[in-house]
């Protein structure tokens, strides 16, 4: 597989859904690899349902891959969510890239659902560990802290075997959750020099356990835009991730020319990323479709060429 990207959205930045539509077939008759939804419940600013748009891609799309970026599994049944996930992929002829973590413990989704925040990291690691088995055996008996199953079967199983199981999260759990459950693993909100020593620390841990996850399944994302951080929507971004991080946000994001966000491309990858999620700043239709657009004729050639070097 080797390096690769796709495209990443976190509030409905588009006018109507006719602008999604159009955005997603520019995704799709393009290089870009997959989309990514974000996965907020309780929000002041718009933003859709995660799994709700991945079942929208299923029929909307026709070679994309795309997954949840990533989905709060501490917030889910994950019988439900694991039948949810078999069938997308089953719809989609096997391109769901099923992502899942904890979740904040600040969250409101968690109050707003009726969910406590107190377990939610041990309701995960038995969720992922359910899933995974409902998609691969024939039938699943379970005893845990939180979740039960006596003879529990899914059918139809997924197009793909085994069905991907990527997991976010940088605490020391999350390294012990992806180095025992997972088949990937996706950075947050985090720099190059971030990422290094978990993706060090999980490949260690995975060892130990005889597991190995493969090389290109770490990936990484930053937001980007082509255009100059004097303008408005830049100012505006920054302002709110400033609030959000109490960081400087110039450390997150990439915004200049191709040269620019090529060089946050490269520092992820040295720092042992192989597939990245690039998140447009960008609002309303036009705007979406043009950062779109020159990301797949700008980025993707040069992705292309990363990927080609590295196979070579």
């Amino acid at each position: 597989m080797g390096i690769n990207a796709g495209i990443g959205i976190a509030n409905f930045t588009f006018d109507d859904a006719q602008g999604f539509w159009r955005w997603v077939d520019i995704c799709d008759n393009s290089g870009i690899d997959s989309i990514w939804q974000s996965d907020r419940i309780i929000e002041k600013s718009p933003n859709l349902e995660t799994m709700s748009v991945m079942a929208a891609l299923a029929g909307g799309s026709k070679r994309l891959k795309f997954g949840m970026n990533v989905a709060s599994l501490g917030l889910r049944d994950p019988v439900l969510m694991a039948k949810a996930c078999a069938t997308i992929d089953v719809l989609s002829s096997g391109r769901l890239l099923p992502a899942f973590a904890v979740g904040s413990a600040l969250s409101r989704d968690y109050t707003a659902t009726g969910r406590p925040t107190k377990g939610r990291g041990k309701r995960t690691d038995e969720g992922l560990q359910i899933m995974a088995r409902l998609w691969a055996e024939d039938e699943v008996s379970f005893t845990g802290e939180y979740y039960q199953l006596d003879r529990a079967s899914i059918a139809p199983k997924p197009i793909q075997n085994p069905l991907p199981l990527w997991v976010g999260g940088s605490a020391t759990a999350a390294i012990e959750r992806t180095a025992r459950w997972g088949t990937g693993w996706q950075a947050g909100i985090e720099t190059a020099a971030e990422i290094a020593p978990i993706i060090k620390a999980i490949k260690a841990r995975a060892l130990e356990l005889n597991r190995r996850i493969a090389e290109d399944h770490f990936g990484a994302g930053f937001a980007f835009r082509f255009g100059t951080p004097e303008e408005p929507i830049v100012e505006r971004y920054n302002s709110v991730m400033r609030d959000r991080l109490g960081k400087d946000p110039a450390d997150y994001s990439a915004v200049g020319g191709l040269d620019e966000i090529m060089q946050m491309v490269r520092d992820f990858h040295e720092a042992g990323a192989h597939k990245f999620i690039l998140r447009p700043i960008a609002h309303g239709n036009d705007d979406m479709l043009a950062q779109t657009r020159m990301l797949a004729e700008k980025v993707m050639p040069e992705i292309a060429a990363m990927r080609a070097d590295s196979a070579a």
